[in-house]
Parts: C-alpha cells; sequence; structure tokens
C-alpha cells in the first residue's frame, strides 16, 4: 500500500480508493499560452510516477487532467498576436501533449478543456449565488465571498484571520498572501472573447475551471487532488472553498503537491538566461528518457537543484539501465540456478516496492535496480546466470520499468521530431543541426550496419567492419563486442 504526504493534514497517509474500487485522482494541468517549461514537467513526471505506483500496485486509477484555455494570459497574448483564442491555444495545446508523450507520460484517462465546461462552471457559480456565497457586481462580474468560509487557509496553512470582507482581486495570479474576494466570473473588456450565460457575458475565472471539471468527472469529493507547490495558494485554497460551500462535503481527500525545481542553484527565469524547455534540451543533444530520470530522480517532496552534469549522469544512468536490460535479453544462461542471485533478484524487487510505497521515495525505489544491474552483471561475467535467474531479473525490471519508463529506446523518432519543429520554427541553428544528425540513426538502421559488420568480420572483410564502426562512431553510436555477442548504445 502506498504511503503519501498529505499537504492537508500535515502526515503520511494511505492511498486508497473512499469507494474500494477506483481511485479518482485531480490533477492540475497546463495553462497553454506558451512551451511549458521543464520545472512544469517535473509535476507531471511526478504525476505520471504516482498514477503509475498505483496501478503497479493493483489499484485502479481514473485521473482527469484539466487544461486552461481561457485566462488572463492566454486573453493578453492572443490579443497581442492579432489571433482568436482557440486559434493561439492549439498550437501550445498540441505541443503540450508532445512534450508529455516525449517523456513517457501517460495521459489521463481525461483531458478536461476549460472553454467546453462553461456550462458546469455556470452551474456551479448558480448554486453559491444561491447561498449568497457569490454576489454580483457593478460591472458584472461575479465574486466568491471568501469570509462565508471559515476554513480558509486550512490546505496553505497561512494566518488569514484578517480578512476583509467585500475587498476583492480579479486577476487569475495575484499575492501570495493575498486574501480577498476572488473572482468566479469575469465581465467582458472591450474586444474580449466572452460567452453569454445566465449568469451574464462573460468569462470564467482560473480557480473555477478546476473545480467545475474536477466534480463534473470525480464526483464532489473525490480521492487526491494534485499539481505544483506554486499551486497550493490561492489556487487549490480557492478551489476547496469553493467546492466545499457548494457541496457541504470534503472536496478532496488527499492534497499531493510537488516542489520546485532550481536550475544551477538558482530560480528559473528568462531574466537569468537559465529558462528551459524541453525542446531547449533536446536541441541540446540530451535524450527525453534521461530528461524524465532527472525529473523524477529527487523525490518529489524535495526541491530539484537541475544541473547539466546531473543530465549527463543520468543519460549515463539510462544506457547502464538499458544496456543491462539488453544483456538480460540476449544472455546464453548457464544449466544452474545461481541461488544467491536468486535472492538479491526478490531483495531488490521488495526494496523498489517499499521505495514507492515509503511516500514515492523514487531515489530508494531506483537505488534497489542499480544494486541488482551490479549483482545481475557480475553473475553474467562469472557465467553463473540460469534461465530462471534471468526470468527472475527481466521480471524485476519490467516492474521498474512500468514506473520509470525509460528502458524503451524512443530517441530516434523524438529527435525527429525535435529537428522538425526547430526547423519549422526558425530555431535550427548549426550546433544543434549536428548534434541532433548524431543521433539521427533509427534502431533499426543501426542494428542493419551491426548485422553487415557481423557477416564482413565472418567474410575476413575486416576492411568494411572497420569502415562500419567507425562510421556508427561518428554517429555517437558505440559497438561491443562480448562473449554473448555483439551489442551496440548510444553514447
Amino acid at each position: 500500500m502506498i504511503r503519501l504526504f498529505n499537504t492537508l493534514s500535515g502526515q503520511i497517509e494511505a492511498l486508497t480508493p473512499a469507494d474500494g474500487q477506483t481511485f479518482r485522482m485531480y490533477a492540475c494541468g497546463p495553462t497553454v499560452y506558451d512551451y511549458g517549461h521543464i520545472g512544469n514537467f517535473r509535476t507531471f513526471c511526478h504525476v505520471d510516477v504516482l498514477r503509475r505506483a498505483l496501478q503497479l500496485e493493483g489499484i485502479t486509477v481514473r485521473h482527469v487532467m484539466n487544461v486552461t484555455d481561457v485566462d488572463d494570459k492566454i486573453i493578453r497574448n492572443a490579443t497581442r498576436a492579432g489571433v482568436p483564442i482557440a486559434e493561439y491555444t492549439k498550437k501550445y495545446e498540441q505541443a503540450f501533449f508532445e512534450d508529455l508523450h516525449a517523456l513517457g507520460v501517460a495521459e489521463p484517462e481525461v483531458i478536461a478543456r476549460a472553454t467546453e465546461h462553461i456550462p458546469a462552471m455556470v452551474k456551479l457559480i448558480e448554486q453559491l449565488a444561491a447561498q449568497d456565497i457569490a454576489y454580483k457586481t457593478e460591472d458584472g462580474s461575479w465574486y466568491f465571498r471568501i469570509a462565508r468560509f471559515k476554513d480558509y487557509g486550512k490546505l496553505s496553512k497561512k494566518d488569514l484571520t484578517g480578512i476583509s470582507d467585500g475587498a476583492r482581486v480579479d486577476v487569475d495570479e495575484y499575492e501570495k498572501d493575498s486574501a480577498r474576494d476572488f473572482a468566479l466570473w469575469k465581465s467582458p473588456k472591450p474586444g474580449e472573447h466572452f460567452w453569454e450565460t445566465p449568469l451574464g457575458a462573460g468569462r470564467p475565472g482560473w480557480h473555477i475551471e478546476c473545480s467545475a471539471m474536477a466534480m463534473e468527472y470525480l464526483g464532489e469529493s473525490i480521492d487526491l487532488h494534485g499539481g505544483g507547490e506554486d499551486l497550493m495558494f490561492p489556487h487549490h485554497e480557492n478551489e476547496i472553498a469553493q467546492s466545499e460551500c457548494a457541496s457541504h462535503k470534503t472536496f478532496a481527500r488527499h492534497w499531493f503537491h510537488v516542489r520546485f525545481l532550481l536550475v544551477e542553484g538558482r530560480k528559473m527565469s528568462k531574466s537569468e538566461g537559465n529558462f528551459y524547455t524541453l525542446r531547449d534540451l533536446l536541441l541540446k543533444g540530451y535524450k527525453a528518457s534521461a530528461i524524465r530520470m532527472l525529473l523524477i530522480s529527487v523525490p518529489y517532496r524535495q526541491q530539484l537543484n537541475f544541473t547539466f552534469e546531473g543530465l549527463a549522469a543520468e543519460t549515463t544512468a539510462v544506457e547502464r539501465l538499458r544496456t543491462f536490460y539488453q544483456r538480460m535479453l540476449t544472455v546464453t544462461p548457464a544449466t544452474e540456478k545461481n541461488a544467491a542471485l536468486s535472492t538479491e533478484t526478490e531483495k531488490a524487487r521488495k526494496e523498489f516496492r517499499a521505495g514507492l510505497e515509503n511516500d514515492l521515495n523514487t531515489a530508494e525505489a531506483r537505488a534497489a535496480i542499480f544494486d541488482l544491474v551490479r549483482a545481475g552483471n557480475a553473475a553474467a561475467d562469472a557465467g553463473t546466470l540460469s534461465t530462471e535467474n534471468v526470468a527472475e531479473i527481466l521480471a524485476v525490471l519490467r516492474e521498474f520499468d512500468s514506473v520509470f519508463n525509460v528502458l524503451e529506446d524512443r530517441d530516434a523518432a523524438i529527435t525527429k521530431f525535435a529537428l522538425e519543429w526547430a526547423e519549422q520554427e526558425g530555431r535550427l541553428n548549426e550546433a544543434a543541426h549536428e548534434v541532433l544528425a548524431q543521433r539521427g540513426l533509427s534502431d533499426e538502421q543501426i542494428q542493419a550496419l551491426v548485422d553487415e559488420r557481423t557477416k564482413a568480420k565472418r567474410a575476413r572483410n575486416f576492411a568494411r567492419a572497420d569502415q562500419i564502426r567507425n562510421e556508427l562512431a561518428e554517429k555517437g553510436i558505440v559497438i561491443e563486442d562480448s562473449k554473448e555477442g555483439v551489442r551496440w548504445k548510444r553514447k
């Protein structure tokens, strides 16, 4: 059973479905006004680890993620670009899901776009208005009266006793210690897109979107709500207030927050010159699998300090895992079972599961697998691996990969995607093209060349064999001749 820190209670608690059947979780998705940065994707990767870990425990998961495709930033940027908001957001939503797939993040069961759920938001605001908790202002906007919710601040643990009834804030993002009535529905400014509704013309505020969509797909009380720690206040605090005032039930039993990411010890920002999207890193020649491994290498409740040295180390770690996995698939087993190795394999499996069950401690979980890699390689070198040993090791590796998802080599396809995008956007410089070209061969093309080299050696055509090795080396492909056969790996 997975035990996870609950931001609401401040305790580590067991995760179980309230209905005993399906674990209902909602995680805040992207606001599609620009390309996502690696800090955003750290959160999405850890949510993915949580989802996969629950499924590994045999729990059925119903996961809902929103896409915020209307808010202040989107309206401002679309207006500046001179295009409708739907046209503006389409590009960045597509880019988000391309990046998500590149990082091996599984799509949720439900993807809920804000603009497709306006009626549900209006209905929720009407419920609040019927209790005089939502009120309309002179300009036609609707606000939430937070003084009416006595538990306001229970998630973020902020002292908000000095709430001033009637003091309002109408922007989606505001000062983190500001406790004022927040906008549920905004009347349109000149030139802005709006919806005609029983509330009047306008558009939803940011906070009402998530409450309405979470309750529509998961019910009035859900098992878990997650997101980055920057959303805790005011966004998640406001979600709790409006949801619980409407339903008179606990909105989410468990709250899951992922810590910030630093870059080289500093806050990531464009002004600092240390702001990176996934695509920026791909164009520097790094692999999406190594980026995923780095983003989840540090447990979610600890701040991750992103460094390029760390990314290089994770690149090596992923290659080591893949090389070991391929070795286990191709090794010639001995006849007798290695009982000591079998014990080590079971120990690694238990420690891997224990790490995940201990507040999703990804560092502990992966350490157990690298211990198994060392033991398995030593046995393979000594020729003491049996067929049963290999089967046991492969089972543990597949269990590990069902959560970490880095063993499959999809790098050539992701490289092609990065190149095509950069060319379309006019961002492909000469250095990036050279780096990416080294990784441009598909796995099938590489294997065909390796097979050709093997045939050339058998035919004693050593000149051609050396030529193929050199050509592959120029592309960043290393060939290893071993007693189990010929293996290759990307640098």
